[in-house]
């Protein structure tokens, strides 16, 4: 049984940063790519970064520069290392894998950057 588990999520001012962690189980996390995801109230989930099997990266304009993705094969572990954060990056985020045509998602971690 495929399970994502979320963390790292919290309160945080303008301009600071968090880091997101995402424990997978039950599959051999190595072998796919994994991304976050985020997602507000009324609108669409949206994808931000993907790490591919082999450790190549991608981020979307609205993070880029700020957001990094990484992970750790030996913790089964992705990562999301956010920095300069802005009151529009609120959000719940979550964590995917992508096993061929399946997808996996964790059950969300809340962000609120606010003053």
């Amino acid at each position: 049984q495929v399970q994502l588990v979320e963390s790292g999520g919290g309160l945080v001012q303008p301009g600071g940063s968090l880091r997101l962690s995402c424990a997978t189980s039950g599959v051999v996390f190595s072998r796919y790519s994994t991304a976050w995801y985020r997602q507000v109230p009324g609108k669409q989930r949206e994808l931000i970064a993907r790490i591919s099997s082999g450790g190549f990266t991608t981020h979307t304009d609205a993070v880029k520069g700020r957001f990094t993705i990484s992970k750790d094969n030996a913790k089964n572990t992705v990562y999301l290392q956010m920095n300069t954060l802005k009151l529009e990056d609120t959000a719940v985020y979550y964590c995917n894998l992508a096993r061929g045509l399946e997808n996996y998602w964790g059950q969300g971690t809340r962000v609120t950057v606010s003053s």
